[in-house]
């Protein structure tokens, strides 16, 4: 997984009105926790989160606190109601040692035979939710969609994912493709002339 380097600045105080006047100051209250260290309350730049919150990756943030470095990952992050500026951040801890549960982003790669032919390529899950070693988790998860024919779909259990334990169902959609819906009905007008075609001979002996 790639990572970032950010800094931050210990918390004297706690509390409220402390976190408003960090907040004025364009600082973000934040707290780290996780794998049975004491909780780290400290303070960062605002202008930071552009860094992990504008990218699709789920990234390794680095902070450096009053002299040591911290390995986390962004657990839970609150926003203002009205400004949709960050109010508060959590991050958890992590270690080489220790198994974390994460979301990876999913990515397709190759040319889509189905939507060559016309067909509508749909994203059902851009990320996916799994836990497992740092060390081996992949930045992205690659999906190849090179054999995609029209009215096929990719699902969890399709993805060569190792070393890693999904949380979500094994059936559950990753990618499909659907034909479009004019072809469909074409298909479905075709299908149904021959049975009304068929429908209309007895009435004609009938006479």
């Amino acid at each position: 997984m790639n990572s970032v380097s950010l800094s931050g600045s210990l918390r004297e105080n706690v509390g409220k009105k402390d976190a408003k006047a960090l907040r004025m100051n364009g600082q973000v209250p934040c707290v780290i926790y996780g794998n049975n260290i004491e909780q780290v309350k400290f303070s960062t730049d605002a202008r930071s989160f552009k860094k992990i919150l504008y990218t699709p990756e789920t990234l390794i943030i680095d902070f450096e606190i009053n002299g040591k470095v911290y390995h986390t990952i962004l657990q839970d992050i609150q926003y203002h109601p009205v400004t949709d500026e960050v109010m508060h951040a959590d991050f958890l801890d992590v270690n080489e040692d220790n198994p974390i549960t994460v979301m990876l982003p999913i990515r397709t790669q190759g040319t889509c035979p189905g939507v060559m032919r016309g067909g509508r390529m749909n994203m059902n899950l851009s990320k996916l939710k799994v836990r497992g070693y740092v060390n081996d988790l992949p930045d992205n998860i690659i999906v190849d969609v090179t054999k995609l024919q029209m009215n096929q779909a990719i699902k969890v259990k399709d993805l060569n994912l190792e070393k890693m334990q999904v949380l979500v169902s094994e059936n559950t959609i990753v990618v499909d493709v659907k034909a479009p819906r004019n072809a469909a009905a074409e298909e479905e007008s075709e299908e149904a002339a021959p049975a009304a075609e068929g429908a209309a001979a007895p009435a004609a002996e009938a006479k």
